[in-house]
């Protein structure tokens, strides 16, 4: 009978409630970061191409029928370079591409013409309105390391630095954020790794140990006084590294930079953010580990310091990632922008991270870990051919990542959501991940769907909200498309990320 049909197709719908009065944490940000390929693309002699890589990252216009043009990142960040780049060959850094400029000269004087391609894209995210700026640096300019190069091929665990130079460090570092007016400065990055050997490496970078990060900072801090720009640490290479693995002290940093009883405290110090940052990489999958990682950050953080942020400062993906995707060879199909929106997903939700941000934004490799591909001429993929020119390529990484970006603005707060019947994270990882953000002065809420599975999905909000909703779906075929919905009778096509805004009362 057709009533009969019409009440079966009723309860086929999920029931989502948003709970808008239980609130989590304050977003901060969505940001990536200009290594280090910028170099080379923001010197393009052709404008129009370098405008249409600055509005795909940066841009929150929206074209006639109101589907964005862009993922309207709100934090961009900046590679503070070492000075490889001038070493050419003698960098022992392979590619050229991954050797970068220093402003700093050798006999102490600035070159602020340095870095140029790096600088017009940091130019176009002001221009397009990117709310925060992040400088961040990998290693101390080379005339200042213990081996003159700009990575640590020591195998050790300590800064590549010449005794004594750390002060002469923090003054680069100092003087480059007040030049460009950063409003965070990240001083060391990823510690816990080993960057090359005596014999070469594949970029810049250098390990530290939670003693020296603590001490850098409190320098910075001094240095940085008078300003508005805020030291953050310390770009863990993996999210463990925060909670817990400090056998060689260089873990546990929740608790060592944050603990007032801990000797490397550094949270009492004016120009350090209230925030701690780690990198999501290699703790992804399978979907429990995921989960248990990050659970077992935010409990770190509940126990040493409630109030403390938490930053996810860098991924793409990289490596085999439990043999479901891989960063060679290059894919920007929808797989991988599930698999993306799967991450973030997880990070907002079960971490709590108040800022989210990419690594490399734009490449020309062949390797899955950007958001914007350059070609070259051809349309080719060839490294050496896009240096001056090239074709311009989006990803379902970058559309994917625009579900979250271009609609969760700043200073937005996160809010519990309901699903009916089911609320185990599990469960929600391999079938249907929601999550809602609200700006309390606009009453403008955001609900973002992430449907893995190839079946569509019926969802049916309740709350006190709006009756309508715009719908904006990222699929195989579409990014970022915008339809209507009714918040009663929504549907979720297989394999989508879908982003609704509308109001709440």
């Amino acid at each position: 009978m057709y009533l009969g049909v019409d009440t079966c197709q009723q309860a086929a719908k999920t029931k989502v409630t948003i709970l808008t009065g239980n609130t989590k944490q304050t977003i901060h940000s969505f940001g990536a970061s200009d290594c280090w390929t910028t170099k080379n693309f923001g010197k393009w002699g052709d404008a129009q191409k370098k405008n249409h890589i600055a509005d795909l990252l940066f841009s929150m216009d929206t074209a006639a029928d109101g589907t964005p043009k862009g993922i309207g990142l709100s934090l961009w960040r900046f590679n503070i370079g070492a000075g490889s780049l001038e070493q050419g060959a003698a960098s022992q850094i392979a590619d050229e591409w991954r050797r970068e400029e220093c402003f700093l000269k050798p006999d102490g004087s600035y070159d602020w013409t340095k870095q140029q391609g790096a600088q017009w894209f940091l130019q176009a995210a002001k221009q397009r309105g990117v709310k925060y700026t992040l400088g961040f640096s990998l290693s101390a300019p080379v005339q200042m390391t213990k081996n003159g190069k700009a990575y640590n091929g020591s195998g050790g665990t300590t800064l590549n630095l010449q005794d004594g130079k750390l002060d002469e460090y923090a003054d680069f570092l100092a003087e480059v954020t007040k030049h460009f007016g950063f409003d965070y400065l990240s001083p060391v990055n990823e510690p816990q790794w080993s960057w090359g050997t005596a014999t070469g490496a594949n970029q810049e970078g250098t390990q530290a140990t939670n003693e020296e990060i603590s001490a850098f900072s409190k320098l910075l801090s001094q240095r940085l006084a008078g300003t508005t720009s805020k030291i953050v640490v310390a770009e863990a290479g993996q999210l463990d590294f925060l909670y817990t693995r400090n056998t060689d002290n260089r873990g546990d940093q929740i608790n060592q930079f944050f603990n007032p009883s801990s000797a490397n405290y550094i949270g009492d110090q004016a120009n350090v953010a209230h925030i701690i940052s780690g990198h999501s990489y290699f703790t992804t999958c399978p979907d429990n580990n995921m989960i248990n990682v990050r659970t077992q950050l935010q409990n770190k953080v509940k126990q040493v310091d409630a109030s403390l942020q938490t930053w996810q400062t860098e991924f793409g993906i990289l490596g085999d990632i439990c043999g479901q995707y891989n960063g060679s060879p290059r894919n920007t199909g929808i797989e991988y922008g599930l698999y993306v929106a799967k991450v973030l997903h997880h990070d907002l939700v079960i971490a709590n991270m108040t800022s989210w941000q990419w690594w490399l934004s734009v490449s020309p490799y062949n390797y899955s870990d950007a958001l914007v591909y350059i070609n070259d001429p051809s349309g080719a993929i060839n490294v050496a051919g896009t240096k001056t020119d090239g074709v311009v390529m989006e990803s379902k990484q970058l559309w994917a990542f625009g579900n979250f970006a271009r609609f969760i603005r700043p200073g937005m707060k996160r809010v519990e959501t309901a699903v009916q019947g089911n609320n185990d994270p599990a469960v929600a990882a391999a079938t249907l991940m929601i999550s809602a953000y609200k700006d309390e002065t606009t009453k403008q809420l955001v609900v973002v769907m992430v449907n893995p599975e190839a079946k569509e999905k019926n969802v049916q909000l309740e709350g006190a909200l709006g009756a309508t909703f715009n719908q904006y779906t990222t699929n195989g075929m579409n990014n970022l498309k915008k339809t209507r919905a009714q918040a009663n009778d929504i549907t979720i096509p297989g394999k989508s990320i879908v982003t609704l805004t509308g109001t709440y009362q």
